[in-house]
């Protein structure tokens, strides 16, 4: 929840003034039409603006979710902008880019990269490799099928049960056939891959009011690869391992998606 600010009007901050004066006739204090009230009136109701404004600094710009006017500072002090994200950005973007690099912990699991994905606005799964191993691998064939269970696991990987998938990253569903459990003889680098499918694009609809876009800046939709995906991940990625880019399956992410 925002923070509240007791807001006063400059009538307040005028009557408030016009207290502190001496009484008597001479202080004709509470006479409207009088020289001494409306010079007062006029110079209290300045400090009704600087309170309505300082209200909107605690209320608004001390939020980095909302926050307009001071959100250049708020960037600069978290290091913003990303130089990964090169393309400009609306107002919405730069706010949640700010509350992610604030709230962000890392990781580097599988649904860590996923999950930052999507709030970027980009669906991906990710593939992973090893090579053959005598004693855990067998010839032939050693692909299985789903069985319904969520998720399924399979005793030919290695260390025990790990999560079957399917050719894309994803779980492998009831009566689909499975990836590979390895990728056959081959150099033991082969692990240090891996691959990100690209399934959906970023569509950044113009959006008006606030964190919308601006108006002579902004297009009506632009329609984004995964360049800003690229550059973080290539950047947060384990140092000895190397990404594989697939957008064989790409498809246009629901424009209605995040619709408010």
């Amino acid at each position: 929840m925002s923070d509240r600010h007791i807001r006063r009007s400059g009538d307040e901050y005028r009557d408030a003034f016009l207290e502190l004066l001496p009484q008597g006739q001479a202080w004709p204090k509470h006479t409207i039409d009088s020289v001494l009230w409306q010079v007062c009136d006029g110079l209290c109701h300045y400090w009704g603006t600087v309170d309505g404004r300082a209200a909107d600094l605690l209320e608004r710009e001390s939020d980095p979710r909302v926050t307009m006017e001071l959100l250049p500072d708020w960037e600069r002090n978290w290091g913003m902008p990303d130089p990964c994200y090169a393309e400009p950005q609306t107002i919405g973007e730069r706010q949640r880019a700010l509350v992610q690099r604030m709230t962000l912990w890392g990781a580097q699991s599988r649904q860590f990269y996923i999950d930052f994905a999507a709030q970027l606005g980009y669906g991906i799964t990710i593939s992973e490799f090893r090579t053959f191993e005598c004693g855990l691998d067998r010839c032939g064939d050693s692909r299985v099928y789903g069985d319904g269970s969520n998720p399924m696991f399979h005793d030919n990987f290695v260390r025990g049960y790990l999560p079957v998938y399917n050719p894309n990253g994803e779980r492998i569903a009831d009566g689909e056939l499975s990836e590979w459990p390895n990728y056959g003889l081959g150099p033991p680098e082969n692990r240090y891959y891996w691959t990100v499918h690209v399934h959906t694009t970023s569509l950044v609809w113009f959006r008006v009011g606030a964190g919308g876009g601006q108006a002579g800046v902004d297009p009506h939709l632009r329609i984004r690869r995964a360049e800003d995906l690229e550059c973080v991940l290539e950047r947060w990625k384990p140092g000895h391992t190397q990404i594989i880019w697939d957008y064989s399956g790409l498809q246009p992410s629901d424009p209605m998606a995040g619709t408010p």
